[in-house]
């Protein structure tokens, strides 16, 4: 189905969005804001409630203008605090966490390749409360990177003709940036607007896991679009930039933030419910020793991942203040070990808080199976396999790994 629910339109901002001063602040309101997303992620999930009420939270609250640069208004967080937010409302509502995913990565595109007056125009949109979704995969192509939707120059615009899918956001977003094709073969960014005539989103997500966060079609039937609204894109790629690690860390949070909700929904659970494995002569689970063993590898296991987390946003933080070949290189490195990490203990902190709740773990008035349908949907989203493989070149032959965005 398309899309009914009303948007806030882009010349309309939101009423009392507020504007997030530094690191300690962002922390703060996502921490308080996790806590009222915590209440009902289940049933919302259960149910496939689309979450508009807490996405209009969300978004007053100021978090989805963390990133914009301090000369334009915004905090400009750290690489580190984005991750630890993101990490915070995934593990509250990894849906939640998400979905903002991409609006995240379209404002770092902008600041890398977007003009002056560009940065100038999209980031006071933010600011004043508007959602970025996005329309960059597409089904049927070659590879995962291949893209076949056209921008076809039309006077002093454009027009965009093409489908998308798995456009995390588009449903919920004010603005859709679109990775297109322009008439030399060169790929662009267009942000283009919600209610531009000839676009569709097409309410059709159905996977098992990550419900709630509208990753459907999106339709452009020879949609107008302004010059002011294309951004380069494919140049962010023929040269150093950190669009690459930065769209991965933010991966790597949301798979930290689903492992993090299940291992303390299985801490929660075996300590109110749960009976020992075996008779083992106690006559709690949390005072079974082979329950405190899996338990131990949890915590350990998660707590790796999080150290890695936060050293990943430290590397990408250097590169963003000096990005060259090393540095971004670097980042990129540290960005895929963490997301390797946090891949596995995600799959795994899912699954054993199903073994160890045991089969009342999987009623749907609990609904715990959902952590690991959400890790196993969202780590599916580019192959870890790939990231051994350029962490293990570049350690043992010193070889630079690739400039992409699935790395």
């Amino acid at each position: 189905m398309s899309l009914a629910h009303p948007l806030t339109p882009l010349d309309q901002p939101f009423d009392g969005v507020a504007v997030i001063r530094d690191d300690a602040e962002a922390l703060a309101v996502a921490h308080a804001l996790a806590a009222d997303f915590r209440e009902g992620a289940a049933a919302r999930d259960r149910e496939r409630r689309l979450p508009h009420a807490e996405l209009e939270a969300f978004s007053r609250s100021g978090l989805w203008g963390i990133v914009v640069p301090r000369d334009y208004g915004g905090a400009d967080v750290s690489r580190v605090t984005l991750a630890q937010v993101v990490a915070i409302i995934s593990a509250a509502d990894s849906s939640l966490g998400q979905i903002p995913q991409n609006h995240f990565y379209a404002l770092e595109v902008l600041r890398v390749n977007g003009s002056e007056a560009q940065k100038r125009r999209l980031y006071a949109e933010v600011l004043a409360g508007q959602r970025f979704g996005n329309a960059l995969a597409e089904i049927g192509t070659r590879t995962a990177s291949d893209r076949t939707t056209r921008l076809t120059r039309e006077g002093d615009g454009y027009r965009v003709k093409g489908r998308k899918f798995y456009a995390t956001g588009a449903l919920y977003a004010q603005r859709i940036p679109t990775s297109v094709i322009d008439d030399d073969g060169v790929q662009q960014f267009a942000y283009i607007p919600r209610n531009a005539p000839g676009l569709e989103i097409i309410d059709d997500w159905s996977g098992f896991g990550q419900r709630t966060t509208g990753s459907g079609s999106v339709l452009f039937e020879d949609v107008a679009v302004a010059a002011e609204d294309v951004v380069p894109f494919q140049s962010a790629f023929d040269r150093p930039t950190t669009v690459g690690p930065f769209a991965q860390i933010l991966h790597a949070a949301i798979d930290a933030g689903i492992a993090r909700a299940a291992y303390e929904d299985a801490l929660a659970f075996v300590r109110e419910r749960s009976r020992p494995w075996i008779d083992s002569g106690v006559d709690k689970a949390s005072e079974d020793p082979l329950t405190l063993h899996e338990f131990g590898r949890l915590s350990i296991r998660l707590h790796a991942a999080e150290a890695l987390l936060e050293r990943a946003g430290r590397f990408l933080d250097a590169a963003t203040a000096n990005p060259h070949a090393e540095s971004v290189a670097a980042a990129s490195i540290a960005v895929a070990e963490a997301r390797a990490l946090t891949t596995e203990i995600a799959l795994s902190a899912g699954s054993k808080l199903l073994e160890l709740a045991g089969s009342r773990g999987t009623l749907a008035e609990f609904n715990l199976d959902r952590h690991w349908r959400n890790a196993r949907t969202h780590t599916l989203h580019d192959p870890v396999r790939w990231k051994y493989h350029a962490v293990g070149d570049y350690y043992l032959n010193d070889r630079l790994p690739p400039r992409r965005g699935t790395l």
